[in-house]
């Protein structure tokens, strides 16, 4: 076994994996890697077939997830090399590929965001297998298993893959990931806008396994553009200067006829696209990004000098990869192009939408309030650390930050046969009565088997070592199980999982992480803040809205006199003054938000800083908030 450290300093994959804690993010990465191995192939002008299946094994607590192509595949060498960490490590920076996707990191973020995995690859008759995985003390490791072998018939069968090619399979374990529903999965790839070029010209399909063998396939995957009318092109030539050269690009944009389009996230439809060679940039609409009049509108921009520029070392993406960059000047002058075309089509949308507004269309906005209170009831657990709701007996200050009281090191054991592994429970005792008893529980398929057996045990047996440990072994693929632990009002539970071809190496997540983590409450955890709103008279001399916190309601006073301007006679807002109701609804939100969070931090009594904490919570949200009323 030659097993090494990746070779780059631990704190930059730390980081970068929290980025790609996201199976679409880590999907991305891995289709767009297939799709520029083909276009190698294809540049060499061989023929391909362009297919491309992604394998979906959900569980409980985790998932099993594989991309598989029938491309280039690589040597044992070149399959080592892509270890490699960064962008000078890049097809794009060595001048042998386009653009796109992370710039030779997004591989490793892909595996070490979601979990640990491997990838197997078949080139020229040889089969090379590399694991990734972490070690006990936190650090990134792989294992190449010291060379490469002769491929065979069955391992042919079991990847899939007559020629060459490569398989990636990663097993999904962080608590942190959203286990997505088959169905869910294969619609946000469709709709995916680092995908939708590539669904265009490569076969993708999905297939939904369970306990290893296929039950569902989606057919090929493409984006479904909606109904529209074109406005400018198709690829309506353009040009723009930067630095005394000249550069061209393409357009088209349409306007949807029916269709409400989404209008951010890496589902949007509204949005032009920014294609340049392979590789997908961006969706945006430049100087009109979020502005009245662009509901509607969408297309695509294709300019190759991008990536081009790109390869040169120009900073045409932001730092954080999230998009084009327009602060560099070349990406300015881009941008500027772009939107004097477009402009005379947002200003003709924008007249439209002034005279519409004075109609009113029933159930908008229960609608739009609906979306809105979840949305931001997600940002008080996810970006507030907000576990439990307000309530009259609970405040900011009583909110528990510490460890779970009981907590497996991994919700999700995915192992193979006949290899045994261990199950740890952690435990907090400050948090269990010191007579607590736990009580164990364990539903396993036949051939598992647990050591030692299920038992009740008690807090104080445990002494100074606060963890309870027990061996697993399954003789066979497809055995599965549970084990659940008990003391007082607590719980937790794994979910175990035996597969063939699992990894041989047990996955570790660092010492002192539980801590960490417990700092940032899981986003499956928590409850909703904000659960609805209710018109009631409050008095004259109350505030227009203020939030219930036993109820977790926002009220919204029918005795003040603004509020009467625009609430009709049945007690429902007027879609005409719909960014009125924004601004009530914001100032509410962020007063609550900036209590909670002066609450924690032993500041709940500073005016100064009260009003600090609220209008930074309205800087960061109030934009939000203010177009989900907009668009409605």
């Amino acid at each position: 076994m030659a097993v090494n450290a990746i070779p780059v300093d631990q704190r930059v994959i730390d980081i970068d994996s929290r980025r790609f804690a996201s199976i679409e993010k880590a999907l991305v990465e891995l289709i767009t890697n297939s799709d520029d191995s083909y276009a190698r192939l294809e540049a060499a002008g061989v023929a391909v077939s362009g297919q491309l299946l992604v394998q979906y094994e959900r569980h409980r607590r985790g998932a099993l997830l594989a991309v598989t192509d029938h491309a280039q595949g690589m040597s044992f060498a070149a399959a080592c090399a892509i270890l490699s960490y960064g962008g000078a490590h890049s097809p794009l920076a060595q001048g042998t590929g386009g653009g796109r996707g992370y710039f030779g990191r997004g591989l490793k973020q892909a595996i070490f965001g979601l979990g640990y995995g491997w990838l197997e690859t078949i080139h020229d008759g040889r089969l090379s297998r590399i694991e990734l995985f972490r070690a006990e003390n936190g650090g990134y490791l792989y294992d190449d298993g010291g060379q490469d072998r002769a491929v065979t018939e069955r391992d042919r069968e079991r990847l899939g893959i007559a020629g060459n090619g490569t398989r990636v399979a990663i097993i999904i374990e962080s608590s942190q990931v959203r286990i997505a529903q088959f169905s869910a999965l294969t619609e946000s790839l469709a709709n995916n806008i680092y995908l939708r070029d590539v669904l265009g010209r490569r076969h993708l399909e999905m297939a939904h396994l369970r306990d290893g063998v296929e039950i569902e396939r989606s057919g090929r995957i493409r984006f479904e553009e909606p109904p529209s009318l074109l406005l400018l092109g198709p690829d309506l030539p353009g040009e723009f200067h930067c630095d005394g050269q000249t550069f061209a690009f393409s357009l088209t944009l349409k306007r949807a006829l029916d269709a409400q389009l989404v209008l951010r996230g890496d589902e949007r439809t509204s949005g032009l696209l920014v294609l340049s060679g392979t590789a997908a940039l961006d969706c945006q609409l430049f100087d009109y990004e979020n502005q009245v009049g662009t509901e509607y509108l969408f297309g695509t921009v294709r300019c190759p000098a991008l990536s081009e520029q790109l390869g040169q070392g120009v900073a045409v993406i932001s730092d954080e990869r999230a998009g084009l960059n327009l602060k560099t000047p070349l990406v300015a002058a881009f941008a500027r192009a772009v939107s004097q075309l477009i402009a005379p089509f947002v200003m003709a949308e924008q007249e439209k939408l002034r005279h519409l507004e004075r109609a009113t269309t029933s159930g908008r906005t229960a609608h739009m309030i609906e979306h809105l209170l979840q949305r931001m009831s997600q940002a008080a657990i996810h970006d507030f650390g907000i576990v439990a709701p307000a309530s009259a007996t609970t405040g900011p200050s009583g909110t528990d930050v510490r460890p779970a009281a009981l907590r497996f090191s991994t919700p999700f054991y995915y192992r193979q046969p006949n290899h045994s592994f261990h199950v740890r429970l952690l435990i907090d005792p400050q948090q269990l009565a010191a007579d607590a008893v736990l009580q164990v529980d364990a539903s396993l398929s036949d051939g598992l088997s647990i050591d030692p057996p299920p038992a009740p045990v008690p807090l104080q047996a445990l002494r100074d070592k606060p963890c309870v440990e027990w061996t697993v072994s399954g003789q066979s693929a497809a055995g599965h199980g549970e084990i659940v632990v008990r003391a007082g009002n607590y719980l937790a539970w794994c979910e175990i999982v035996i597969a063939e071809h699992a990894s041989t190496h047990a996955h570790h997540y660092p010492a002192g992480q539980y801590h960490a983590a417990a700092r940032r409450p899981s986003r499956d955890h928590g409850e909703a803040m904000f659960t609805g709103y209710e018109f009631r008279y409050l008095g004259e001399d109350q505030d227009r809205a203020v939030y219930s916190p036993e109820e977790r309601k926002i009220l919204i006073n029918t005795a003040a006199p603004t509020v009467q301007l625009y609430v009709d006679g049945h007690g429902n807002f007027r879609d005409s003054a719909r960014l009125l109701l924004a601004e009530l609804f914001m100032d509410v939100i962020a007063e609550e938000l900036a209590r909670w969070k002066l609450g924690r931090s032993g500041l709940a009594e500073d005016v100064a800083a009260f009003h600090d904490a609220k209008r930074e919570i309205i800087r960061r949200y109030g934009s939000d908030i203010h177009l989900s009323f907009m668009r409605g």
